[in-house]
């Protein structure tokens, strides 16, 4: 198996973004919490099939992980719908930093896990893989690239000795 190291971020589908974040502050202490409504994704390949991906994520820090709400405002199928249907919510991915995209995927397919989803948010490219069998959830990948270190970072020194207030910010 291959060693993707510990996961950088935790993310839940939420079929409600704004209740999940109200939830995640106050029931256990995450945030604050950077919206982004809509983010355009380009290149978007799902389970093999070119496809379209309408989301809104809002992303938060808890300790030392990030915590991604994905809420899916599409109608079609998607790797949320993979596992949720609309007005469900739940466990949907961890995220692993990694330092060669197209050899850690290729060595997930060898080991037998199935590309879901593949696309592109700005200059991140990020690619999903099938764990539900396995783990309940699936793993997503993406490299380290400046705008994503920026972001991470952002949410992180947000929430140093964050006193509750703004609890959600437009990203």
């Amino acid at each position: 198996m291959i060693s993707l190291g510990p996961p950088v971020q935790i993310a839940y589908a939420d079929s409600d973004i704004f209740r999940g974040v109200d939830k995640w502050i106050k029931d256990f202490g995450a945030g604050p919490f950077f919206i982004a409504e809509h983010i355009p994704i380009k290149n978007v390949i799902y389970r093999g099939h070119p496809s379209e991906l309408d989301i809104t994520v809002a992303y938060g820090q808890w300790g030392e992980i990030m915590i991604e709400l994905v809420q899916d405002n599409g109608e079609g199928p998607s790797i949320i719908r993979d596992l949720y249907p609309p007005q469900k919510s739940g466990l949907h991915h961890l995220a692993y930093f990694v330092k060669d995209m197209d050899l850690v995927s290729a060595k997930l397919v060898e080991e037998g896990y199935v590309l879901a989803m593949s696309g592109q948010a700005g200059e991140n490219r990020f690619q999903f893989f099938d764990a539900i069998s396995e783990m309940g959830h699936f793993i997503e990948i993406y490299e380290p690239i400046e705008s994503l270190k920026y972001l991470y970072e952002r949410v992180r020194s947000a929430s140093i000795n964050w006193d509750g207030s703004d609890p959600l910010r437009i990203r």
